[in-house]
């Protein structure tokens, strides 16, 4: 890691991409070596994070192979807007920017939400995917699997019932506090240590922009819909591609054992587990997950 530079100066060029009207923010690091034949990488965060959230891993990554990282509409330095949020426009926002910025096969790295972003990707882009490195992939799907088909319009409307605008008005303002952002973070992270107050400071800036109360409630609203919901189980078996999954045994939002399930539907998804670290690994023990990518890299792609 880089000691006594800010997060904004270990993340790249940043710059700003209008897409469907949207100020979207992107940042990118290229090799000094510039290699044609290195398969370019776009990073992806998870839910509540932005480009910061890689501010370790993004000049590792970028030593022998241009590397991006996105913002996602409603995150990060990226415009706040009442959209209709599902993972399928997150898809077309990574495909459309592929398609302005580089139009040669990537390698997509997520985490949490982002995993399931780049899962989807491959599925609806092949064009577009030559591999994809998974963190802590959620499979929103399970839920309602789990939940008997009778119970399905209680569930619902349960839902419809918190995701009110007189509810999450009020609640949006005590969670974008700092000293809520660091107990979600407490959860999120098996080391306190890797709670940084410059991590809190990443998480706590874009809360507070223009439209972000909006936007918290659409995609509140989106994550109890059934656009929210692609099932891994059913897009894992489809794939061909070089694939790798990471996960936290210390993953307390998504459980751990679920790489291993989700292994037995693809022999091409390579799975790692790591000791000792929560949902978010590439940020709480980033040298060892970007020495573990870059050797996946060399391996397989």
């Amino acid at each position: 890691m880089t000691i006594g530079l800010s997060w904004q100066q270990r993340v790249g060029n940043q710059r700003d991409w209008v897409w469907r009207g949207w100020q979207i923010r992107y940042t990118y690091i290229r090799p000094r070596f510039h290699d044609e034949n290195a398969t370019p990488l776009i990073l992806l965060h998870g839910f509540g994070a932005s480009i910061g959230h890689w501010r370790h891993n993004l000049e590792v990554l970028g030593t022998h192979q241009t590397v991006y990282a996105l913002d996602m509409l409603g995150f990060g330095a990226s415009e706040k807007v009442p959209a209709n949020y599902s993972v399928e426009l997150w898809v077309e926002q990574v495909y459309e920017f592929w398609q302005a910025f580089i139009r040669k096969p990537v390698i997509l790295i997520g985490n949490s939400i982002g995993s399931l972003i780049s899962l989807v990707a491959a599925a609806t882009h092949p064009d577009m995917v030559r591999g994809i490195v998974m963190m802590s992939l959620p499979d929103p799907s399970l839920e309602k699997e789990a939940i008997p088909a009778f119970l399905h319009p209680i569930v619902a409307g349960i839902k419809n019932i918190f995701a009110s605008p007189l509810l999450l008005k009020p609640l949006f303002k005590v969670v974008r506090k700092p000293g809520a952002l660091r107990r979600w973070a407490g959860l999120a992270y098996a080391n306190p240590e890797a709670i940084t107050d410059e991590l809190i400071d990443i998480l706590a800036g874009p809360p507070q922009d223009r439209g972000s109360t909006r936007a918290f409630i659409a995609l509140f609203k989106a994550s109890t819909g059934s656009e929210f919901s692609p099932s891994v189980k059913k897009i894992l078996p489809n794939l061909t591609i070089p694939m790798l999954l990471i996960w936290g045994r210390k993953d307390k939002f998504v459980p751990p054992k679920l790489a291993t399930e989700f292994a037995k539907y693809n022999e091409k998804l390579e799975v790692l587990y790591l000791e000792d670290v929560g949902h978010c690994p590439h940020d709480e023990s980033p040298e060892q997950v970007n020495e573990v990518i870059l050797n996946w890299i060399s391996r397989n792609i």
